[in-house]
């Protein structure tokens, strides 16, 4: 009885304690998230310039350079640029000016599609026209509210910036340490962790490497592209066709397809067929040459798992949600399977 008493208070105590730490952290997770997740992309990195330096303070000095100069630079400028183009877009929407959309709905390429679509719904052009204006009046006007919502200011992003690179620091210095200590705590039988940890790497791996930084590749290639063939918004479209890629079946093809179409509509034909052999043998070829090297045999989560986890991630993390997401969902699939392993041997 004693013991069990015992138990229960120490439970109690535990999640209280639980609580209260997570309310401490709570103002620094979103640059401890974002030190975490760019921590376990560059370790590589990491130990690569370890091996040159054989100091962990400077190897890991050093890895930060490499992240800023790479990834935060022109990744900031990104972001600048695609709030830019966004608000464009939604001023654009809100404003109520939908001539690209009258002069497509009207070309004689597809005029005929439309009149059966007509047709079969019962509806007029202008009662059509009508409903899409107002969807997408009302697309704009929710893109305006969360860009205000969601771009903070100068100070704060600064403050955050200092609090991640501190912590980049240290999980690269002192990683390895860090997470014998959480093995020592886990709840499972050696067995168990050591599997844990295999599988919880090849999932990240597979997850991370094989599916987000392929995403990122093509949305680069596709956004270069955009830009020089002159196609408005390209790099909201670029974005739009990294998010695409995790999009079972089709994946890029649901943006740079429908892009090289419009091209030929409007009747830019030379840079549609451009746009059509980037797509095929650029974009959409790098998912089929990085993928199996980066993944090799290792476990890998099915896709429409990941197409979900990213765009859950991105609601519920914002846009660090697009690796968080599926990050979070690995570890997940990964402690369900021990624990069916070890319901496994216990029926056994």
């Amino acid at each position: 009885m004693a013991n069990r008493f015992y138990f229960i208070a120490l439970t109690v105590l535990a999640l209280a304690l639980g609580y209260l730490s997570y309310q401490i952290l709570k103002p620094f997770l979103s640059p401890i998230a974002w030190a975490v997740i760019l921590a376990i992309v560059f370790y590589p990195v990491y130990i690569f310039v370890l091996r040159v330096t054989r100091v962990k303070a400077i190897a890991s000095l050093l890895t930060i350079i490499i992240i800023t100069v790479i990834i935060i630079g022109p990744f900031s400028y990104l972001s600048f640029l695609l709030v830019n183009e966004l608000t464009h877009i939604s001023e654009y929407l809100k404003e109520g000016k939908f001539e690209t959309l009258t002069d497509l709905l009207n070309s004689p390429h597809i005029k005929g599609v439309v009149d059966e679509i007509l047709s079969f719904m019962n509806m007029t052009e202008e009662e059509m026209k009508s409903t899409l204006s107002g969807n997408i009046s009302s697309l704009g006007r929710e893109i305006v509210v969360r860009i205000a919502g969601g771009v903070g200011d100068i100070v704060t992003g600064a403050v955050n910036f200092v609090f991640m690179v501190f912590s980049i620091f240290f999980l690269l210095k002192d990683g390895p340490e860090f997470l014998r200590k959480t093995h020592d705590y886990m709840p499972f039988p050696e067995e168990q962790k050591e599997r844990l940890e295999i599988q919880v790497r090849d999932i990240i791996v597979s997850t991370v490497y094989g599916g987000v930084l392929v995403a990122v590749a093509q949305g680069i290639i596709g956004g270069v592209t955009y830009y020089f063939l002159g196609v408005p918004s390209p790099v909201f479209w670029g974005f739009s066709t990294a998010v695409a890629s995790f999009i079972p079946l089709v994946g890029a093809a649901a943006v740079w397809v429908p892009a090289a179409g419009y091209l030929f509509i409007k009747g830019f034909a030379l840079k549609g067929v451009i746009l059509a052999i980037i797509g095929i043998f650029g974009i959409s070829l790098i998912d089929n040459i990085l993928k199996p090297i980066i993944i090799g045999g290792r476990t890998k989560m099915p896709i429409l798992i990941i197409f979900f986890s990213v765009l859950g991630g991105i609601k519920l993390f914002g846009l660090i949600g697009l690796i968080a997401g599926p990050l979070v969902m690995a570890i997940f699939v990964s402690v369900v399977e021990i624990f069916r392993n070890i319901e496994g041997g216990k029926n056994a």
